[in-house]
């Protein structure tokens, strides 16, 4: 019998009917589209609100990957619902989304969890977070035939995202795409996230992610995903991608008008 990792937030982050989820999601697409194409495209930083929210802002960074030929996709994602030291990726078969069933990749799986202490194959993190869950529609509607590796970073510090990374460039191919799953600050007033937040889009735009990490460190910017964005960052770096574009950042007073505490979101494309 398989063992399928059931949607925790479908009916809440996004639609729970596969027809309304597989209209809003065109919509999406249809609506947010970069103004330029990128080849060789290794990875994207999506945010991870409700659709409603951020869901313009992360069809910015999957139309960068549209009619490509991926057949991996590996999500990065944080832990907002349990700690737990090292990286978790689901041990199960498959995540499935009201779209249906993704495989798990389980060669890719078992390469990253060998012979590792820090990176093991367990149901940490994957039972109720939303991170990895809200962007697999998305890919549904953009891709056939893929499999992913859904990874969840109980502890963001630096020594498990070097690990993350080195482990990540040693199995990675032209076939595979990383999606850093983030938002950025919580609950600022706009005029504060957006200080907090500019510093998150320069340093992925000036592909700084050594900086990156220390700022968020130290508490000069924030983002919930953060450790997955430099995993993703470095993890392109070892393979000789390094460039970036900033896609679109928004955040939630856009939509709701109220800007009085606010939650930041960004997209973005490293590509080669």
């Amino acid at each position: 019998m398989k063992n399928i990792r059931e949607p925790a937030v479908a009916g809440m982050f996004y639609p729970e009917s596969a027809s309304n989820l597989q209209n809003e999601v065109q919509q999406l697409l249809n609506d947010n589209k970069p103004r330029e194409k990128f080849e060789n495209v290794v990875g994207i930083v999506s945010p991870h609100a409700g659709y409603a929210y951020s869901g313009r802002t992360a069809a910015f960074a999957y139309n960068a990957v549209k009619g490509k030929n991926y057949k991996t996709i590996i999500i990065i994602s944080p832990s907002h619902r349990e700690y737990f030291a090292g990286i978790s990726i689901y041990n199960g078969d498959a995540y499935k989304t009201p779209l249906g069933e993704v495989p798990i990749n389980k060669e890719m799986r078992y390469e990253l969890i060998l012979d590792n202490k820090i990176i093991f194959n367990g149901i940490n993190g994957h039972r109720a977070e939303h991170a990895v869950e809200v962007q697999i529609p998305f890919l549904q509607m953009l891709l056939q035939d893929f499999s992913i590796v859904p990874i969840v970073m109980g502890d963001q510090n630096k020594m498990f995202i070097d690990e993350l990374a080195n482990k990540l460039a040693e199995v990675i191919d032209d076939e595979t795409l990383i999606v850093a799953s983030s938002d950025l600050s919580h609950f600022h007033s706009k005029e504060q996230a957006d200080k907090l937040d500019s510093i998150v889009e320069k340093r992925i735009a000036e592909f700084d992610y050594d900086n990156l990490q220390k700022d968020l460190e130290t508490g000069k910017c924030e983002a919930c995903g953060g450790g997955a964005i430099v995993a993703m960052m470095k993890t392109a770096d070892l393979i000789k991608k390094n460039k970036s574009k900033i896609l679109s950042r928004t955040d939630s007073g856009d939509v709701t008008g109220d800007n009085s505490e606010v939650v930041g979101y960004l997209s973005a494309v490293i590509f080669n």
